[in-house]
């Protein structure tokens, strides 16, 4: 029997995050190529530095002469991202960094492939496992420990570029220790927060008098207590932020992305890839199945692995555990998740309609836990598939 009483810590980082700023370009050179072409192929690298981003990869586009005009925008997406994001250092500013574009031309051997991509039974590009979890903990059916992380940054981030809090700057980190009772989560032991500052007087003690209302603002009613350790910049003064202060790259933060540690992950990043990259859409694919199986009260957590081979069109193994929750055999449920979605490379991307430019704004804050938006951006958070779950079983 899984333990009832335990204390889980999960972090998340701001969209100024060096990471996350990489992450940032990566999607937004992916949404453009995708408005220009629904079937465009993207796999695209970021490094930032001092000064410094670099943009790598691989893009394919079916008319070669758009594909050069878009290369040519590449900059523009680039400093457009910087400057959204609110970088504006002396030595990492929208107007001045340097980009260097490296993306080239998808091979022509691979552009056969693409090309052919029109096939139901078309490969998954790459092997693989994706994982999906879901539970019963928040509202999002997320692990309370890195939803409530997210809402933290989301929170400052709103006030800070809103000018209410104009002290803050665009770099942080967060990180809660929630504490769980008979499986439940009921209050949080710690929490850590470091956040970057323009005002170089500030001490720990001022940045905890700005952020900590926004902090109680967001979590539970009664989660904090006199007994809650804050440990609000430790280190004292947070400045220099985002890549002058560390350099960034594109898919380092997989764990902030998905579950913030509390599910397994099959070790695939995701920004910067296309939906034909099963590394993602799969990953989309296993969280919407599991969202899924919970709403449809099948179980309080479900863990969805899918496992996929390179040429190779259907899953190699779909499993379900419901961690001792369920109120179907997990084994049912395997079944069912495979009858009512196609989990092929195009079943999903159709299913869900990923061939479109709605991927930058999954940069920061979690791929998961998110309001699906009108436009089809998030759509793997719907809960649509309840009724078929349950006639299935």
């Amino acid at each position: 029997m899984s333990r009832q009483n335990y204390v889980f810590t999960s972090e998340s980082v701001s969209e100024g995050h060096p990471d996350k700023v990489c992450d940032r370009i990566s999607d937004a050179v992916l949404d453009a190529f995708l408005r220009e072409e629904p079937e465009a192929r993207v796999a695209c690298e970021t490094f930032a530095t001092t000064n410094r981003v670099v943009i790598g990869g691989e893009v394919g586009l079916s008319d070669q002469d758009k594909l050069h005009d878009y290369m040519g925008r590449i900059d523009e997406i680039a400093r457009a991202c910087v400057k959204d994001i609110g970088y504006e250092q002396d030595k990492f500013h929208h107007e001045t960094i340097e980009v260097t574009n490296l993306l080239h031309e998808q091979s022509a051997h691979i552009a056969q492939g693409v090309d052919a991509s029109h096939n139901k039974d078309e490969g998954a590009g790459d092997q693989g496992i994706m994982f999906g979890y879901a539970t019963t903990e928040t509202p999002e059916l997320m692990p309370a420990p890195i939803q409530y992380s997210h809402a933290i940054l989301r929170r400052l981030a709103e006030v800070r570029k809103n000018g209410t809090e104009p002290a803050l700057g665009p770099d942080a980190k967060s990180q809660l220790s929630v504490v769980y009772r008979d499986g439940k989560p009921v209050g949080v032991s710690s929490v850590v927060l470091s956040t970057q500052h323009l005002d170089e007087s500030l001490t720990s003690d001022d940045i905890r008098l700005i952020v900590e209302p926004y902090i109680r603002q967001v979590l539970p009613y009664g989660w904090l207590s006199s007994e809650t350790a804050w440990h609000v910049n430790p280190t004292g003064k947070f400045v220099i932020g985002g890549p002058d202060g560390d350099a960034g790259l594109t898919g380092r933060k997989i764990i902030v992305d998905t579950y913030g540690g509390a599910a397994p992950h099959g070790g695939g990043a995701f920004s910067g890839k296309d939906p034909t990259k099963v590394d993602r859409s799969a990953a989309y694919a296993a969280r919407y199945l599991a969202k899924n199986v919970v709403a449809a009260g099948m179980a309080e957590r479900c863990t969805i692995q899918l496992s996929y081979a390179i040429g190779v069109s259907k899953p190699l193994s779909i499993y379900a555990d419901t961690h001792s929750t369920g109120q179907v055999p997990d084994a049912d449920i395997e079944k069912a998740v495979g009858q009512v979605m196609d989990l092929t490379p195009r079943g999903i991307r159709e299913h869900l309609a990923l061939n479109k430019p709605i991927y930058q704004r999954t940069a920061a804050y979690g791929h998961f836990g998110r309001q699906p938006d009108e436009d089809g951006g998030f759509s793997w958070e719907r809960t649509d598939l309840v009724d078929a779950l349950k006639q299935a079983v």
